[in-house]
Order: structure tokens, then C-alpha cells, then sequence
């Protein structure tokens, strides 16, 4: 094989579906000004919020939205959810909303729904943000993973 064979073969390789990125470890100094009381109390109030609420189901909940319900400011806000959850918070708005969407598409009571009409229940502002953010983290397409898990239940 050519040196360009090679080459090509590398590129397309590392060519990742939807434009997702490597992820780069980062080494924040911020993070050790975080009080650790005070991060676990945030940890405990963001997960109620965004889970227990389900306020993930809302496409237009922010990071300041949520920041004005903890009485703090985001710049606090994505420094504890950086080093509580290791990601940031659209990443973790994302992860609960695919949670929900990979539970809905095997359900045979959505069985009438289709892909679209699950990623808006769930909360995404649209069709490729979904279809990405699902790849990210299951690593398959909406789709496929519905037919997959459909195939397994027969």
C-alpha cells in the first residue's frame, strides 16, 4: 500500500459522524477554588432540577436559567458541573434527554411516534442536535436503535 493510501485510509478514520470531536482533557485551575461543601450541596440541588423536575425536557432551559433558580451565576455554575459531572451542561442536559429518548423508543406505547416527534418530547430544539447527541452517547443512530431493540422483543 501507498504512502497516500495510508494517508487516506488514517483521514478517513478519524472522520466522525455528525462533527463530533475527540474529547480533550482540560485542566482547569478554577476547579480547585470550588468550596467542596458547597459544590456537593449545587451537585444535589442540579440533579433535582434537572432530573427529578425533568426541566432537561425544556428546550429553552439554560445554564442561566437554572444559575437564577441556585441563586448563582453560571461562570459557578459550569465550574461545578464540569468537576461534579465531568461535562459540560448542555453535554448533561443531553445525556438525561437520550436517557429518556432510548427509553421512549423502545416502548411499544411510542411504537406510533416517530423519531422526531421523541427528540421534541424529549427535549431537543431539533432533528440534528437529537440524532447527534444520541450517536455521542449510544454510539448509533435513533433508528437503528429502535429497530435493533424492536428485532430483539419479537
Amino acid at each position: 500500500m501507498s504512502d497516500l493510501e495510508n494517508k487516506n485510509q488514517e483521514t478517513a478514520a478519524k472522520k466522525r459522524p455528525y462533527n463530533l470531536r475527540e474529547k480533550k482533557e482540560k485542566n482547569a485551575a478554577y476547579r480547585s477554588l470550588i468550596r467542596p461543601e458547597l459544590a456537593d450541596e449545587l451537585y444535589d440541588r442540579i440533579l433535582n432540577i434537572v432530573v427529578v423536575q425533568k426541566k432537561y425536557k425544556d428546550p429553552d432551559y439554560s445554564a442561566k436559567d437554572l444559575a437564577k433558580e441556585l441563586k448563582t451565576n453560571t461562570r459557578y455554575l459550569s465550574a461545578v458541573v464540569n468537576s461534579r459531572f465531568g461535562m459540560n451542561y448542555s453535554c448533561l442536559l443531553n445525556e438525561y434527554r437520550v436517557k429518556d429518548a432510548k427509553h421512549l423508543l423502545t416502548d411499544k406505547r411510542y411504537a406510533d411516534k416517530n423519531v422526531e416527534e421523541i427528540s421534541t418530547m424529549v427535549g431537543f430544539a431539533n432533528r440534528q442536535s437529537f440524532y447527534a447527541a444520541f450517536y455521542k452517547n449510544v454510539g448509533e443512530t435513533p433508528n437503528g436503535y429502535r429497530k435493533k431493540h424492536a428485532d430483539k422483543k419479537q
